[in-house]
């Protein structure tokens, strides 16, 4: 098990949901690893690499293999900033002279709820009431890079939480970056009907690991009348299993 690993905030947990990085690094400390938070780390290019401006999203790259230079794992809190690091970078850099550092550094990336139970087999205890909580697990999470069953798996070991997925779980919320930007009518669309599918499951809390989609699934939701809290996946957990002495 490593001692020490870094950690990659994401754009989106540094300006909107601050309290699920916090938790998250509260997670990693507590199960006894060392989280090491590089404070050069900026995006990790995805916007620039999904409109299509490859020179862009290179230079906003390189600085994160500047960034996190030693052999250390890199945690992610995000299934889709992961899977920029781990599965785009050695895309973008192929052929180019940063190709083995891009190579190496993707080998190194691991989402969060995927070294919670795969690496360190964390026990949880959890201190909160019975409640029945809807997951969303990102197309990152399901198809990039098929760590699905590790957020169930995280979440299941949560004595007093009942999961259910709702209808429709498999399909894109309708964020997508700058899908949701391009194609706005067909975004709202298909946000409403993973809205209503949640409502169906009576779930006081949804909880996800990507912070684009709970936005865009929160907002929806809160358009519609309201519906459960959203909570990104650190946070939940680290609500029902932190107790201030």
């Amino acid at each position: 098990m490593p001692d020490t690993v870094y950690f990659f905030g994401t754009c989106l947990i540094d300006t909107l949901f601050p309290r699920a990085g916090l938790a998250a690094m509260q997670l990693l400390r507590r199960a006894g690893v060392r989280v090491i938070f590089p404070q050069g780390q900026t995006c990790c290019g995805q916007p620039a690499y999904n409109s299509g401006y490859r020179d862009e999203a290179r230079a906003v790259a390189r600085a994160q293999l500047d960034a996190f230079p030693a052999d250390l794992p890199v945690v992610v809190p995000s299934a889709s900033c992961a899977g920029m690091l781990r599965v785009q970078y050695p895309l973008l850099f192929a052929d180019t002279a940063d190709a083995a550092r891009a190579e190496a550094f993707a080998g190194r990336v691991v989402e969060l709820a995927d070294f919670l139970v795969r690496v360190l087999d964390v026990r949880l205890i959890d201190l909160g009431p019975p409640i029945r909580v809807a997951v969303h697990n990102s197309c990152s999470a399901r198809r990039e890079l098929g760590v699905a069953d590790a957020t169930m798996d995280l979440l299941g070991r949560l004595a007093r939480v009942e999961l259910v997925e709702p209808e429709r779980a498999a399909e894109c919320c309708g964020f997508g970056g700058a899908f949701s930007v391009k194609q706005p009518e067909i975004s709202a669309a298909m946000a409403g009907d993973k809205a209503r599918a949640i409502l169906a499951t009576g779930a006081a809390v949804l909880v996800g690991q990507d912070c684009g989609c709970l936005m865009n699934l929160g907002g929806t939701l809160a358009r519609q009348g309201g519906g459960p809290l959203v909570r990104h996946l650190a946070e939940f957990i680290w609500e029902r299993t932190h107790r201030d002495d």
